[in-house]
């Protein structure tokens, strides 16, 4: 794949952010930007709850550009597909081949978006895909990757780890059955640090909110 070029579609949280060092480690493809989707009304990163602003500071210690795909509330299917076609088509007319994912084990997920990039020309690369997962989560901890959990599925994973960093004792205090990667969804994290960051992101912790069935922590910019 030498001089392919990707984009990677970047959660704002510690899988994207691994999946963008395996790429960069690997120096399969140039890394053309971060592709990230933002619910409009909130202006917040969607399903992890993170602030634009924040968002932004992570590209900026990326060293990358930042694609920020706007989506209504709620968006049915058939609007994310037409939103994101025209997205990727852009992209795929400025040169780009490839949309790197930090998807883990998921096969319904990954059919899906190789399905919807195909249908604009594009690929799917996956390089985290198949990792055992909570081999991944301790080498992310031990190769210095600095997270905190911004939402999280309060049936599944105590109230009390809104916030927390991901770290060992977050992965200790998880209940049996929950992913240590959350893969399931159980939890969605913000990425603060690490090898991909050429600083850390500086944020302080702020109020703790449950909407529509999910508990959120936000992070504001120090």
């Amino acid at each position: 794949m030498a001089g392919a070029r990707a984009l990677v579609a970047w959660s704002s949280g510690k899988d994207s952010a691994w999946a963008l060092h395996a790429v960069r480690e690997a120096g399969e493809f140039e890394v053309a930007g971060l592709l990230t989707t933002v619910t409009e009304a909130y202006s917040r990163v969607s399903m992890h709850g993170v602030r634009e602003e924040v968002l932004e500071a992570q590209a900026a210690a990326a060293g990358l550009p930042l694609r920020k795909v706007y989506i209504p509330t709620p968006c049915s299917d058939d609007e994310y597909r037409e939103i994101m076609g025209r997205e990727m088509g852009a992209a795929r007319d400025e040169g780009v081949t490839h949309v790197v994912h930090g998807d883990l084990f998921l096969e319904g997920i990954r059919e899906w978006r190789e399905e919807r990039l195909a249908e604009v020309g594009l690929a799917g690369h996956f390089p985290l895909w198949g990792r055992d997962t909570r081999e991944l989560a301790m080498e992310m901890i031990s190769g210095g990757l600095a997270a905190r959990v911004t939402c999280l599925d309060p049936c599944k994973v105590p109230r009390e780890l809104a916030g927390a960093l991901y770290d060992e004792d977050l992965l200790g205090r998880l209940p049996d059955g929950v992913d240590p990667c959350a893969e399931n969804g159980e939890f969605h994290t913000c990425v603060l640090g690490g090898l991909f960051f050429s600083a850390p992101v500086d944020v302080k912790v702020g109020v703790t909110v449950e909407r529509e069935g999910f508990v959120f922590t936000d992070l504001e910019l120090a």
